[in-house]
């Protein structure tokens, strides 16, 4: 069996617009759907194993928000894009795990960090960032969310709800810290629509706690228009974007 050859540069890159542009018209026709105003939700480009070659790209047509989960990996990342696009402002958002030790590394490049799920890591990101503050590093505090956890199982990350009011109440009082709101995953074994009431009321009681607090950061790939539907405000995609692609070289 003949494997098919990897398509070039330039390929690759109507590839890329081709698959930008209906993402956008399944965004856009979510919001129709639902009553909301086309531009109420904005693409996190979830660019976790692409190359930088192919990030840049996305930022030649007009992305600019991009979602990391491997601190290393994306530290190194964000180097080489702002080298090879010198003119361009990218937001780097942290959408993965986050290891106490790795918070100076993503504090240089990182725009927000969207999964806060413990006190102790809260601390460890106000520490950091108000020292990046004070070293001229970061110009103001970091804007974070809250990872909130659906079904509360421990194993798959996020705060459970029972503790979220807390942890937030925490996390507005961190001077080195901005809360926007909240992230969360829908569990792949639950049904969607439940899934996504359970993180719009979340968001809610959030929000009503902390009126700052505005940011949805849910939905995905396969099921943005029902987090649309529930009132995202942020759908982190990347399979529907960038295929299943692995760093080969950049």
């Amino acid at each position: 069996m003949t494997v098919p050859d990897e398509p070039g540069p330039d390929g690759r890159r109507d590839e890329l617009a081709r698959n930008l542009a209906a993402l956008r018209e399944r965004i856009d026709a979510a919001c129709a759907a639902s009553g909301r105003e086309r531009g109420s939700v904005s693409l996190l480009a979830v660019t976790k194993t692409v190359p930088a070659s192919e990030v840049a790209a996305l930022l030649d047509l007009g992305v600019t928000a991009l979602g990391e989960n491997r601190a290393q990996e994306a530290a190194s990342k964000a180097g080489e894009v702002a080298e090879l696009r010198r003119d361009a402002s990218p937001r780097w958002h942290f959408v993965g795990g986050l290891q106490r030790n790795k918070v100076k590394l993503v504090l240089p490049w990182v725009t927000r960090v969207e999964t806060v799920d413990s006190p102790r890591l809260a601390r460890a990101l106000d520490r950091a960032a108000s020292a990046a503050v004070e070293d001229g590093i970061r110009d103001g505090p970091l804007p974070v969310l809250l990872q909130y956890s659906v079904d509360g199982d421990p194993e798959r990350g996020g705060v459970p709800d029972d503790r979220l009011p807390e942890l937030a109440d925490l996390v507005a009082g961190l001077p080195g810290l901005r809360l926007e709101g909240l992230m969360a995953v829908a569990p792949l074994d639950s049904e969607p629509e439940g899934a996504f009431a359970a993180i719009a009321g979340a968001a809610g009681r959030l929000q009503a706690r902390h009126p700052g607090a505005t940011e949805v950061s849910a939905g995905m790939s396969g099921d943005l228009e029902t987090a649309i539907g529930h009132g995202s405000t942020v759908v982190r995609v990347g399979t529907a974007l960038v295929g299943d692609r692995r760093i080969t070289s950049r």
